[in-house]
């Protein structure tokens, strides 16, 4: 099931993105940000702040059955100048316990209703330029680089944009 996050959430949230990090950016991003600088404590009054100020829509997926959050994402109207009429989906990890079980499209195909739902007909996504996994899954469901790059300031590596439309 794949609801609203919440600021009880931010804690499981901050773990996945930190465990998530870890996981998918390795040999992408250095180690000393991944294993030292991002920290779960240092995130959790991050996520406090964008859930009670509304900056993201934030999202868990929480198992029905064990009532686990696996994974979570942040989505809303894309910021890019050129995209005023295009939704974005910020950011998505799934802890990496649960990877490869269907969580990332579930999440995926959520956003791109959300979206839909809303009138929008194009879907942004920027993702790491070396995050081949990543690229992999966005490429498998109909997502493609429109030729817009930048860098990712807080990690100094290049992202590059991928568009939908519908």
């Amino acid at each position: 099931m794949i609801r609203e996050a919440n600021v009880n959430d931010s804690t499981r949230i901050a773990e996945i993105e930190v465990a998530s990090s870890q996981y998918a950016y390795k040999n992408i991003v250095p180690d000393k940000f991944l294993f030292e600088e991002l920290t779960v404590e240092g995130r959790v009054s991050v996520y406090q702040y964008w859930i009670s100020e509304k900056r993201f829509e934030l999202y868990v997926y929480e198992d029905e059955d064990s009532g686990i959050v696996k994974g979570m994402m942040g989505i809303g109207k894309c910021e890019d100048d050129d995209k005023d009429n295009s939704f974005e989906l910020h950011f998505i990890y799934v802890d990496p316990k649960y990877v490869r079980m269907g969580i990332g499209y579930e999440m995926l195909s959520f956003f791109e209703e959300k979206g839909k739902e809303r009138g929008f007909k194009e879907y942004v996504i920027w993702v790491l330029e070396q995050n081949g996994m990543g690229r992999n899954f966005y490429e498998k469901n109909g997502y493609s680089p429109d030729g817009k790059d930048k860098i990712f300031k807080r990690w100094g590596t290049k992202e590059i944009r991928y568009i939908k439309s519908i």
